[in-house]
């Protein structure tokens, strides 16, 4: 039950957040920007690649319609199933425009989408690295917040944090891997924290 629950709150997120990047796309505002210091995107060069996902879900969606026409009980639920499929896969990309990367104040929020948002406080960054590094095998310890199988930033933290999965599992990271657009601008505002 606990699993179906993380499911319907992610999903709720997703839809909320195509539901934000319509508005935004209407009243032409930048995400993030109600009063917060700095938001950093991780999506440039993704939105391609949703828009030929979605238009291949479409094409599926057409080529499916034809095929079962001549079975409308089944065409009715395939077509409801494809047609929630291309919904789901922009709320994905548009879950990942409106929610950027925050740096408020004295916490940074690393986000991913609906399913990452870890808070992490500036002070406990001990280090930052402006790294490009691939996907690579899970590492206790360690969180990947990778954008196309890659990371551009590093941050060692001076005490783990615990990062709660999709799913509500508990897990302490010392060192977190993300990706940002501008790694070098979140590097150079994350700096002047230690004293």
């Amino acid at each position: 039950m606990r699993v179906a629950r993380a499911l319907v709150r992610h999903e709720a997120r997703l839809l909320a957040g195509l539901v934000r990047w319509l508005v935004l796309g209407v009243t032409g505002r930048r995400p993030g920007s109600r009063g917060t210091a700095g938001a950093f995107g991780y999506v440039r060069g993704q939105g391609a690649m949703t828009a030929g996902l979605a238009f291949v879900c479409a094409v599926e969606t057409f080529t499916l319609s034809v095929l079962l026409r001549a079975w409308p009980a089944v065409h009715a639920v395939v077509l409801v199933l494809d047609l929630y499929t291309i919904v789901f896969v922009v709320a994905l990309h548009a879950a990942s425009v409106v929610r950027p990367h925050l740096l408020d104040g004295d916490v940074l929020r690393v986000r991913h989408g609906a399913h990452v948002d870890l808070s992490i406080a500036r002070a406990d960054i001990r280090a930052v690295r402006r790294e490009r590094r691939a996907r690579q095998e899970r590492v206790p310890g360690v969180l990947d917040v990778a954008v196309g199988g890659q990371t551009t930033l590093t941050l060692e933290l001076a005490r783990p944090v615990t990062h709660t999965t999709l799913l509500g599992r508990r897990r302490e990271v010392g060192v977190v891997r993300l990706h940002a657009d501008d790694p070098d601008g979140l590097a150079r505002a994350l700096m002047p924290v230690r004293s």
